[in-house]
């Protein structure tokens, strides 16, 4: 046999053993840049096809009177486009499926009041990293904060969703804001063990502890604090308002009749009871928008064959409302009249069993507005989305907030 033959048949050998295989290539594209200029390291061929793996490099720079919004790539989702993005620039992105590239900018004046410290890392009880971004005017001393705890079902989006809400609550200089992570419901963020709802929930208490710990190297007031948040954000914002008295080392269902959540941060020089002490007296204020709040519309995300109905009463803060002579917690409740996935009849309940527990309730339904009107995306038709509704509703929560934490005697 020849050479060439020999080399013909081992190459045939090896395709079909699959030791030979083609490198795998994705789409990847650039989206139209307003306000600004991006580039690509190393450049994307003409064809726009990248091998699998590869690492690109997006640097982005402001035109005159603008600054970087974000840098970031996005991928096709259960919702259209999601993004993936960084508020500092260059960003790496690892490219395993097809993509776009894209920076947004912002005009100058929206954020040259801040000070802005992205991905405070809080806890890895898994997987992911989990963090927080910081927002605080400048010149920021022992001012009262807002948590906000973004949604995405539970199982998708992070903390920067929230960066339009959180720098427009920063405008007046009376908040420091802190936009949080947690983990996502089930097997989402890679964890052998699928995370559940509990988890969830003990990742924002554990976030809430963790910003305590250090609101004062931020200007911060850690005995002042309201909590906010939309969709599935709502959910967990109520429940931070209403259920902090639920924090403890006891478990989650393993003992009958006995649901405690475990925050993922724990202070080292302090007990869970004093956590759970801390954070009651702390946690003022709670605007939940567009949320869920009865059992009947919640999951608890476990596997295990104890679980019945009784463990989503122990996450649905309709069933969880401290009496107001207890412990007061005020509430300011947002939705859209034209919001698909959050019915009126959804949210009336958990008015109507605030107020039967004495606690001051306040519910504005934004005529005309749907689903998600408070997040920030790369994308114009979320950004308009927002200047339309996100921020008039804004500033009527911070007004709501003035009242509770700058009320004058």
């Amino acid at each position: 046999m020849s050479q060439k033959s020999l080399t013909l048949v081992l190459l045939t050998m090896f395709a079909c053993s699959g030791i030979l295989k083609a490198q795998q290539t994705f789409s990847v594209s650039v989206d139209e840049v307003k306000n600004g200029k991006v580039k690509v390291e190393p450049a994307i061929p003409a064809d726009g096809k990248v091998a699998e793996g590869t690492v690109l490099t997006i640097s982005a720079k402001p035109d005159k009177n603008y600054a970087l919004d974000a840098v970031y790539y996005s991928v096709k989702g259960m919702w259209g486009d999601m993004y993936h993005e960084c508020m500092a620039s260059p960003y790496e992105v690892v490219i395993n499926q097809d993509t776009k590239l894209g920076a947004s900018f912002i005009e100058e004046d929206e954020v040259d009041h801040l000070m802005v410290a992205q991905n405070i890392p809080y806890a890895k009880p898994g997987v992911k990293q989990l963090k927080y971004d910081v927002f605080a005017p400048e010149g920021a001393r022992n001012l009262p904060c807002i948590i906000i705890i973004h949604g995405g079902g539970w199982i998708w989006n992070t903390e920067d969703i929230m960066r339009g809400m959180a720098r427009e609550l920063t405008k007046s200089g009376k908040y420091v804001v802190f936009s949080i992570d947690y983990r996502w419901a089930g097997n989402r963020d890679g964890d052998e063990v699928g995370n559940t709802m509990a988890d969830i929930i003990g990742d924002v208490f554990g976030a809430i502890a963790h910003i305590m710990e250090h609101a004062a190297d931020y200007g911060g007031d850690p005995t002042k604090i309201a909590v906010t948040g939309d969709s599935a954000g709502g959910h967990l914002s109520a429940v931070a308002g209403t259920m902090p008295n639920k924090i403890g080392d006891g478990g989650f269902g393993q003992t009958e009749g006995v649901f405690e959540f475990m925050p993922s941060y724990m202070p080292e020089n302090k007990t869970v009871d004093q956590v759970r002490a801390e954070m009651m007296a702390a946690i003022k204020a709670a605007a939940p928008s567009y949320g869920v709040f009865g059992s009947d519309r919640l999951n608890h995300y476990s596997e295990d064959p104890k679980a019945d109905d009784s463990w989503k009463e122990a996450i649905a803060p309709l069933s969880n409302i401290p009496n107001a002579e207890e412990r007061k917690i005020p509430h300011y409740l947002t939705r859209g009249t034209k919001d698909g996935l959050i019915p009126d009849d959804g949210v009336k309940p958990y008015v109507d069993a605030l107020v039967e527990a004495g606690q001051r309730v306040q519910y504005v339904q934004v005529g005309g507005a749907g689903h998600a009107f408070f997040d920030w995306k790369p994308d114009d038709n979320t950004k308009a989305t927002f200047k339309k509704y996100g921020v008039y509703y804004i500033n009527e929560m911070e007004t709501f907030f003035n009242s509770v934490f700058y009320q004058k005697n």
